[in-house]
């Protein structure tokens, strides 16, 4: 795009420096270019204007427009109470017009006997028409204006901006930078790939989506505009697959060795299935091709993973290679610790454990046995990524729910080894397809599905406050059976704006109806200290505490075979990806377990159906799917955590999804014929390629 389009807002009329700073930080707008890739998120149809006699009580429901003239204006009340009248008339009555903020302002951008457009919901009031703070702007500067369909764009803002610049303000700055780059918009896209696809060009989508000349050409803005942002995404995607895949300087553990075999044929505790069979093959695979290894490993909760991941590592250490396993919370660390380090006891594999919390003189012991090569697998949290943090030949890294790091900390583990280490990445998040195809598409998947022999799916209910006392009765009864329960709240403290039950409140409830000696209840939430955490689900883990009180802290992490109940308080404020994290804390032993989900009776009727989704089905990636659908791209728990920094402005990967298809087909051609983009007609596509490369942290220069 023309360089126009990096000229600073504040010099728009309007804008000026104060203003500026605000857009910058409220809404990431610093240029005029960035300030045009704020798209409105839904429009209003101002293509009539109705007299004022045509409004009745009966069509009060929707915004109107009007077109009248100032007969009267006048200032009633006093402080708080004070009240802005404005009476206008047109040739078939008259209407009133209230405000009472802004009032001074108000005040002078009237003037009496001037004809205005008036936008605002109609109301009557002892028979008379009037509209609370309507929009208003005079006939002229109305008819200065972009000429639209009457489609008007409404722009999203936030809390902060909205009291100096709302959707109208932000309106009003389109139409004057719009004004400033008409005609200096270069089009990125060539014509071939336009014509072949019916795209409009670059200037026409963007004046069409502020600016709708009628509802099919705003249409077409929001193809080529959704074209563009999926077709920039996938030229990096597969530009980097291709360059990953080209280099063939991946290392090579041809060898399965004494550290493999001992642990496959000696102490592995139970037979693979089938999905984890085929996730270590296609380890294998990758590690003896000569190729990088980048893979997703994606499992339900329960269904392996870490001992695939175990298996790989071990797979490393018999070709004298060291493996590092970050994941995301010092609970999670020590119990990938504990269980790895007893499975491979006799073995011959030396491991170690790296937090923010392990104490000095034992951290110095640690890294000095890492880069001595003593150490064949470190595990650990954020604490791996440190400069001080030296391996001595690093040739494995895996990462547990990593959709829990950003771009930049994953990065970092990459750089431990003078050539690019094997990669696989974890999670027990279920991935639906098309956004895997749209964030993680240079990594190859394996997926396990099912669950391991002697575990049974957990039978799930959704039950409201009237059957709590039959809930307590049955947790009772569980107790009594030896078994141990969750009950899992969304807030540590109560909100003023939400009127949901407070863990504490919940804690102190429990307490009452489960007391001592007969019962034990621990607490565990995110504001305790690290050591208190641990300490309670230690507590709970070795059976010394019947229920464990907590936030979603133990989504991840925890790991007791006797719990077979996990409550779920106020459950329509989890989506379905964590509600499901949530419910494979149970079910991890022989015992049929059970997950409820708590609500208040009147819950919304997407709530429903999220919630007897649940009940029905315990298939995460089914579950995955319908979340996407519900909630979407951005919504889904992790996606919008995951550290891709992917701004998607338009697009939507479940909503266009064919589109998305498309682009995937075009970038692939594209890139096959020209991998480098070097050919003239394709020039033009560096710039949409490099405007998402930071989103993958691409070096084009290599290939360029």
């Amino acid at each position: 795009m023309g360089s126009v389009l990096l000229n600073s807002i504040k010099y728009v009329h309007g804008v000026g420096e104060a203003r500026a700073k605000l857009l910058e930080k409220e809404l990431g707008v610093a240029t005029l270019g960035d300030m045009l890739y704020h798209f409105p998120f839904r429009y209003i149809d101002r293509s009539r204007t109705y007299k004022i006699g045509e409004i009745t009580e009966n069509n009060t429901s929707a915004y109107i427009q009007l077109r009248a003239r100032v007969v009267g204006k006048a200032i009633a009340g006093e402080g708080r109470k004070q009240r802005y009248t404005v009476m206008v008339a047109d040739d078939t009555g008259r209407a009133e017009m209230v405000w009472f903020k802004g009032i001074k302002w108000i005040d002078k951008v009237i003037e009496h006997n001037r004809e205005y457009i008036i936008f605002g919901r109609p109301s009557f009031f002892r028979g008379d028409l009037s509209l609370i703070h309507p929009e208003i702007e005079s006939v002229e500067k109305a008819l200065s204006r972009p000429r639209e369909s009457g489609l008007q764009g409404i722009y999203s803002t936030t809390e902060r901006l909205s009291t100096t610049l709302g959707t109208k303000g932000i309106y009003n700055i389109m139409c004057e930078v719009w004004n400033l780059v008409r005609g200096k918009i270069v089009d990125y896209m060539p014509d071939y790939l336009r014509k072949a696809h019916g795209l409009i060009s670059l200037e026409e989508a963007l004046y069409n989506i502020h600016f709708p000349q009628s509802p099919e050409r705003l249409k077409q803005a929001q193809f080529r505009l959704k074209f563009d942002e999926f077709l920039g995404i996938q030229l990096n995607i597969q530009a980097h697959r291709s360059l990953r895949t080209g280099a063939r300087n991946g290392f090579i553990f041809a060898r399965v060795g004494d550290k493999f075999n001992t642990f496959f044929h000696e102490r592995l505790p139970f037979a693979l299935t089938e999905g984890q069979k085929q996730a270590v093959r296609d380890v294998r695979n990758d590690c003896v091709s000569g190729v990088q290894m980048n893979r997703l490993l994606q499992g339900d909760v329960g269904s392996g993973k870490t001992v695939v991941a175990l298996l790989t590592m071990l797979l490393a250490a018999d070709n004298g290679f060291q493996s590092c396993m970050m994941v995301p919370t010092e609970i999670l660390a020590r119990q990938h610790y504990a269980t790895i380090a007893k499975m491979v006891e006799g073995v011959g594999v030396r491991v170690a454990i790296l937090t923010g919390t392990t104490k000095t003189k034992e951290r110095r012991t640690i890294l000095e046995s890492l880069a001595a090569g003593e150490i064949d697998i470190l595990i650990g949290t954020h604490a791996l990524i440190e400069e001080r943090v030296q391996f001595s030949n690093l040739g494995l890294v895996i990462i547990d729910e990593q959709h829990r790091f950003g771009v930049e900390q994953r990065a970092k583990l990459w750089t431990k080894n003078a050539q690019a280490p094997h990669i696989l990445v974890m999670t027990a998040t279920p991935i639906p397809r098309t956004l895997a195809m749209t964030l993680y598409g240079d990594l190859d998947v394996s997926i396990i599905r099912g669950l391991p022999p002697g575990r049974q799916p957990v039978k799930t209910y959704h039950y409201t406050e009237s059957a709590r006392l039959r809930l307590f009765g049955f947790l009772k009864e569980q107790i009594r059976r030896g078994r141990q329960i969750y009950i899992v709240y969304p807030l540590i403290k109560e909100s003023e704006k939400l009127d949901y039950i407070s863990l504490q409140e919940g804690f102190d409830a429990i307490v009452r109806d489960f007391p001592l000696p007969d019962f034990r209840v621990a607490v565990c939430h995110g504001q305790m200290k690290p050591e208190a955490k641990q300490a309670a689900m230690e507590e709970f883990k070795r059976g010394d505490a019947d229920i464990l009180v907590a936030t979603s802290v133990i989504e991840v992490g925890v790991d007791v075979p006797n719990a077979t109940v996990i409550v779920i308080e106020s459950a329509e404020r989890f989506g379905l990806a964590q509600l499901h994290q949530l419910r494979g804390r149970v079910g991890r032993g022989s015992e049929q377990s059970y997950c409820i989900l708590m609500t208040d009776e009147g819950i919304s009727a997407e709530s429903s159906k999220r919630l007897e989704a649940m009940c029905q089905t315990s298939d995460g990636f089914e579950l995955a799917e319908l979340d996407l659908k519900l909630r979407g791209a951005g919504d889904i728990n992790g996606t919008a955590q995951s550290g891709v920094a992917i701004d998607l402005k338009i697009a939507n990967p479940t909503y266009d999804n064919q589109i998305l298809q498309l682009t995937h087909r075009v970038a692939r051609e594209v890139l096959e014929e020209d991998g480098t983009l070097s050919m003239e007609k394709n020039l033009s596509l560096r710039q949409l390629r490099d405007r998402y490369a930071a989103s993958y942290k691409m070096d084009f220069s290599e290939i360029s």
